[in-house]
């Protein structure tokens, strides 16, 4: 049971960084591409934020894995 809990533990951590990430990107990062990129303009914030968030999550959840991954002893 302890370390169940500390698996929830763990996945809540990294959701809450995935959201304070995901939140500075909407802020800062989205708007200075749709400047820099014009022809990003007509898509929605939300389609771009959706992008961005798939990205981080699996950026996330793969270094979650490999860091847990299994310890070849060589």
């Amino acid at each position: 049971m302890n370390s169940r809990l500390k698996v929830f533990g763990l996945i809540a951590l990294v959701g809450f960084v995935a959201g304070v990430i995901a939140q500075a990107t909407a802020t800062y990062f989205i708007p200075w591409l749709i400047l820099v990129l014009p022809s990003l303009a007509s898509l929605t914030s939300f389609v771009i934020a959706g992008f961005a968030g798939a990205v981080l999550t699996v950026a996330i959840v793969g270094a979650w894995a490999y860091m847990t991954g299994k310890k070849d002893s060589y």
